[in-house]
């Protein structure tokens, strides 16, 4: 049986668009194990999700061109291209439509795990500076405290040049007061929702203030 050229042009085609599906899907399996929290924790994730759009550009750029040529062969009138091939023609035109509607799909996931992963990293940053601040305004009073007591003011000089140098149990009583000052300051940021512990009184405290700031 003789195959005309018409068709066989049809076959070739068909098998170079059939041929971008296993690749397409390969980038997409990749892509779905991105989409992992867990992965955000290697280093390597992004730069793989890069390579991935890098990839899914490489995809569009290669089915683009199929698409218009199928455009061009399906609605050209020529004696070359008989009616009936035309129907398998418009078959491969669907099917390039759907691989373009998977790379673009697969370009949106890509944007999107890009940004959720730009937010983590965020969110860690914000934790780590969360965690500083705490710790630096829990000893700013403490080292005034200190500094305050360190100047040393003898009482023989005036009455009131610091008369709990001569306390008995003053070094103690500045601890105990360095140490109320800081769990004080701790039971206060846990109180205002500051604190990991209590997202609920955070989330509270964030619409007052839009409420006060609509007012």
């Amino acid at each position: 049986m003789s195959v005309k050229a018409d068709y066989m042009a049809y076959r070739l085609i068909d098998a170079a668009v059939d041929a971008y599906f296993p690749v397409v899907e390969h980038v997409g399996d990749h892509l779905d194990n991105l989409d992992d929290a867990k992965a955000f924790e290697s280093e390597s994730a992004f730069l793989e999700l890069h390579t991935v759009k890098s990839e899914l550009l490489v995809l569009r750029r290669a089915v683009w061109p199929l698409r218009d040529a199928l455009v061009e062969l399906r609605s050209e009138t020529t004696p070359f291209i008989a009616d009936s091939t035309r129907l398998y023609l418009r078959d491969c035109y669907d099917h390039v439509v759907q691989l373009l509607d998977l790379v673009e799909s697969y370009r949106d996931i890509s944007g999107d795990v890009r940004d959720f992963y730009l937010v983590s990293i965020s969110n860690r940053m914000n934790e780590v500076m969360k965690t500083l601040t705490v710790i630096a305004t829990i000893l700013l009073p403490i080292s005034f405290i200190a500094s305050v007591y360190g100047m040393n003011f003898h009482t023989d000089e005036s009455p009131w040049n610091m008369p709990e140098l001569k306390w008995r149990f003053g070094y103690f009583l500045s601890l105990a007061l360095m140490a109320a000052v800081a769990i004080g300051m701790l039971l206060y940021f846990k109180w205002r929702g500051w604190l990991r512990g209590d997202p609920s009184r955070a989330a509270e405290n964030v619409h007052s203030l839009d409420r006060n700031e609509k007012k």
